[in-house]
C-alpha cells in the first residue's frame, strides 16, 4: 500500500505496558484494543531495574489470543546470554506465527550489574558495540538452520537434514556462540528488530541492525534529521536505507477531551518532560499532529506510549486511529499475517543457504 502522498504507508504502534500488572488479562485485553485498531506492533518493556513481569512471557501467552498485530518485548543484551535471547524472540516467533519483533536495549546500572554478579556496569558506547553485536550473532544463529531443515520422515527417522544446519562460531569483545541454535528458523525469518535510537550511543546499533527505530523528538524538523542520519548510516553499513523504518515515540495523554484544554499544548505540539516528549490533548488533535508530521516526511509512523493505559488506548484507538482511517491516512485491515508483512519489510534470505558456511 503506497499512501495519497507517494510515501509509504503510515506505521502506528503502542505501548502496552501496565506497571503493577503481573496476570496476563490485561495485556490480552490493550493488545486486543490495538489489534482491532490495526496497529503495526504493541511494545512491551522489560528492564531489570524495576519489578515487573517478564516481557516475552507475557507477549507469548497474548500470542494465542490475537491474530494480526506485531507483538514487541524488550530484552536487555547486557547480562543476558545471547543464545538465549535469540531462542526466546525465535520461541515467540513461531508462538505468534511470524508476529515477534525484540526491542534491543542495555542495562547501565551497577544495581542491575550486581543481580547478576558477573561483571560490573560499563560505559554506554561499551554496551551498544556488545548490543550490536548481540543482533549480529542473533541473525546468525536464526539462519543456522536453513529452511527445510526439518525432515520428520517417520519410516527412516530421519528428523533432519544435517546439510542444511550451520554452526555459527561467532566472537564478541564479551561472549561467544557456536550454535546453531535449537530453534528452527522463525517464521519471518528475522524476527523485527526494534532499537530506540534517541540516544547517540545507540545510533549505530540501529542504523547497521534495527528494522525500526524509534526517536523521541519534539519536532518534525528533530525527527527529519534524526532520520536522515539513520538512513545515511544504514547506506554507509551497505544497507538499503530504505529498510530502515523510523517512528516517533511520544508519550500521550489524551484526558483532555476532543481537543487540547490547553492551547498551543496538543496542537502546538509535543512538550519536552523528564520522561520524555509528551502529547497532551485530544483524539483530534493527535490526528492533526500525526498526519501533518507524516505529511511533512518527518517520520514513517508514531509508536504511542499512553499515561493512562486504558483510557489512552481506547482513545487512540476510537478516536485518532478512526479519524486517520477515515482521511485515508491509515489501513483499515492488516495487508498481511506477519509483523514484516505489516511493515513493509521483505523477509530476508538465509546467509547460509547455498553452501556459505
Amino acid at each position: 500500500m503506497t499512501s495519497s502522498h507517494g510515501r509509504g504507508p503510515l506505521h502506528l504502534a503502542a505501548a502496552v505496558d501496565q506497571p503493577g500488572a503481573y496476570d496476563a488479562g490485561p495485556y490480552v485485553e490493550l493488545t486486543r484494543l490495538a489489534e482491532r485498531g490495526g496497529l503495526d506492533f504493541v511494545t512491551l518493556d522489560d528492564t531489570f531495574a524495576r519489578p515487573g513481569p517478564d516481557a516475552p512471557a507475557v507477549l507469548s501467552r497474548v500470542a494465542p489470543a490475537t491474530q494480526r498485530v506485531g507483538l514487541v518485548p524488550t530484552l536487555t543484551t547486557t547480562h543476558t546470554e545471547p543464545f538465549h535471547i535469540q531462542a526466546t524472540v525465535a520461541t515467540l516467533d513461531w508462538v505468534s506465527r511470524g508476529r515477534a519483533g525484540w526491542r534491543i536495549d542495555v542495562s547501565t546500572t551497577e544495581g542491575e550489574a550486581r543481580l547478576f554478579g558477573r561483571r560490573h556496569s560499563a560505559p554506554l558506547d561499551a554496551l551498544w558495540q556488545e548490543a550490536g553485536e548481540v543482533a549480529d550473532v542473533a541473525a546468525k544463529l536464526w539462519d543456522s538452520w536453513e529452511d527445510g531443515a526439518e525432515i520428520r520422515h517417520v519410516p527412516t527417522g530421519r528428523f533432519l537434514d544435517r546439510d542444511k544446519l550451520h554452526h555459527v562460531d561467532f566472537t564478541g569483545a564479551a561472549f561467544s556462540v557456536r550454535g546453531p541454535s535449537l530453534a528452527p528458523r522463525p517464521p519471518q525469518g528475522h524476527p523485527v528488530r526494534v532499537v530506540d535510537a534517541t540516544e547517540g550511543h545507540a545510533r549505530s546499533t540501529a542504523a547497521r541492525h534495527a528494522d525500526v527505530a524509534l526517536v523521541r523528538v519534539v519536532s518534525p524538523a528533530q525527527a527529519r534529521t534524526v532520520r536522515d542520519r539513520l538512513r545515511a548510516d544504514a547506506a554507509g553499513a551497505g544497507r538499503d536505507p530504505n529498510s530502515l523504518l523510523v517512528l516517533v515515540s511520544l508519550l500521550i495523554d489524551l484526558g483532555d477531551g476532543e481537543h487540547a484544554a490547553e492551547p498551543g499544548h496538543g496542537g502546538g505540539g509535543p512538550r519536552q518532560t523528564a520522561q520524555g516528549p509528551l502529547y497532551r490533548g485530544g483524539p483530534v488533535d493527535l490526528a492533526d499532529l500525526i498526519a501533518s508530521w507524516y505529511k511533512d516526511g518527518a517520520a514513517d509512523g508514531f509508536h504511542l506510549v499512553p499515561v493512562e493505559p486504558r483510557r489512552d488506548l481506547e482513545r487512540l484507538v476510537n478516536g485518532t486511529v478512526a479519524l486517520l482511517q477515515h482521511r485515508g491516512l491509515f489501513r483499515t485491515f492488516y495487508p498481511g499475517s506477519t509483523l514484516r508483512e505489516h511493515l513493509g519489510l521483505t523477509r530476508p534470505a538465509n546467509q547460509y543457504a547455498g553452501g556459505a558456511v
